[in-house]
């Protein structure tokens, strides 16, 4: 599997489409949960970070499972936790289960990659 993190509008999903060749998309802020199961590549998965929190779910357990299913090519997440910490304990709480959710992916990924002005940078393996 890849992670391909960076910040809002950086390339990444160019970078997945182009350099990659993956044309299976599902929007982690839209996709029904069951479908992203069955997903070649999870867009906006900070998005589904948030959806799963405001539906009661556990975004830990879930990405563990998820990561753990063994279909997935990609997953494609913002970086969030940058900048100000919010004052608002909700908005905390989300960056903070991003970072966990991200730093699983991570660990199970064969690949991560970093994408600043639309450059990709290998941090975990190599690039593709």
């Amino acid at each position: 599997m890849i992670f391909i993190t960076g910040g809002t509008a950086q390339g990444k999903r160019r970078f997945a489409a182009e350099r990659l060749g993956l044309t299976d998309f599902s929007d982690g802020e839209k996709a029904a949960y069951e479908a992203l199961t069955a997903s070649q590549v999870i867009t906006d998965y900070h998005k589904l970070v948030r959806r799963l929190m405001n539906d009661g779910a556990d975004p830990v357990a879930f990405t563990e499972k998820l990561c753990t299913s063994g279909g997935l090519t990609a997953i494609i997440m913002d970086e969030v936790g940058c900048g100000i910490v919010p004052v608002d304990k909700d908005e905390r709480l989300w960056r903070e289960n991003c970072g966990r959710c991200g730093c699983m992916i991570a660990a199970k990924a064969d690949t991560v990659i970093r994408m600043v002005c639309g450059i990709p940078t290998a941090i975990k393996g190599e690039l593709p």
